[in-house]
């Protein structure tokens, strides 16, 4: 009750924030557009308003997708000032509305984190898994599945659930990965079967490991990290990677181009550099410890060592892009 409680709270706190801002945006409000999960924007926002509260931090949550879309649309005219946890297909889509950051010093990130635009900085790396609710699995007398291959059969009908590609970056890595892996019309092929079992292609990257919670689904394609926060909390989860490896994307921060032109943007860049340089490594260590660090290894309970990553090569605007106009569902 408490967390529904919590989350509640959070998104009056936001509603009410955005009439206020409506009205009269000053030079105390900083808007944060957010594709993050919700417990993550809550741990963000709440260390931001403890190391800075004379400001009103003003949080807008949507996914990858959306996000981008809404941001591409104002252009320099955004009221956003801060972008978190942002895919770094998206970033590298928009790099004409993001501020300059060579300032920055990115030595601080794992080589495969740098950024050569210079437009954006790291934040995590988020891998893909499969995740069963083995206690549901279990009450419809299905084997556990060990392939792809597995969660096409009939008796899945029903029972998958999977972020949509187009609205989800969590989505398009599996998508990408399974391209790789098998090539381009075997990939495609596939995921026409797989829409025959699946529940729900969800709009975020969070709607499946929700719809295994409410036992909506029994086998969802995630993110690894908010598979583990719920096995922690005592969900019935197994986590599994299949041969073809685990999907992966690198996700990161950046300060939009409009955000320049603001008389306090030193007071916005000092926010930004907290928000990199603490309270960033601190979220990662909580729920996504794979490491972005140079000198910052984490580990949390259940957590997979040695994830097995599979093939993301080719991951261009590009080339996401052109699969995402082939993807019909």
């Amino acid at each position: 009750v408490m967390k529904n409680f919590k989350k509640a709270f959070l998104v009056f706190g936001i509603i009410f924030s955005f009439a206020i801002l409506g009205c009269s945006k000053n030079n105390n409000t900083i808007v944060i557009y957010s594709c993050g999960e919700d417990y993550r924007n809550e741990y963000y926002l709440a260390e931001l308003q403890k190391q800075f509260p004379e400001i009103n931090f003003v949080l807008d949550y949507q996914g990858s997708g959306p996000a981008a879309a809404k941001l591409k649309a104002e252009g320099l005219s955004t009221e956003g000032d801060i972008l978190l946890s942002w895919d770094y297909t998206y970033f590298d889509m928009l790099t004409d509305y993001l501020a300059d950051m060579s300032y920055f010093d990115y030595s601080i990130y794992l080589d495969d984190m740098l950024v050569p635009s210079k437009k954006y900085v790291g934040e995590y790396r988020n891998s893909g898994a499969v995740v069963i609710n083995t206690e549901l699995l279990k009450e419809k007398g299905l084997d556990e599945p060990t392939s792809y291959q597995d969660l096409i059969k009939p008796e899945f009908k029903g029972l998958l659930s999977m972020p949509n590609p187009k609205s989800s970056g969590t989505g398009y890595m599996f998508l990408r990965n399974l391209t790789n892996a098998w090539g381009e019309d075997k990939a495609f092929e596939y995921f026409d079967k797989f829409a025959e079992n699946i529940v729900q292609f969800t709009s975020s990257g969070s709607g499946p490991m929700n719809a295994l919670v409410q036992k909506e689904a029994a086998v969802a394609l995630g993110m690894t990290g908010q598979a583990v926060t719920m096995l922690n909390e005592g969900a019935p989860f197994k986590i599994v990677f299949f041969e073809e490896g685990a999907p992966c994307s690198l996700y990161g921060h950046a300060i939009t181009k409009k955000a320049e032109s603001r008389a306090d943007y030193d007071k916005v860049k000092e926010v930004f550099d907290y928000l990199v340089k603490v309270v960033t490594p601190a979220c990662d260590a909580k729920f996504f410890p794979e490491q972005v660090f140079v000198d910052k290894v984490f580990t949390l309970p259940n957590y997979p060592t040695d994830i097995p990553y599979g093939d993301m090569s080719n991951n261009t605007t590009e080339e996401k892009t052109r699969l995402l106009g082939k993807w019909m569902y």
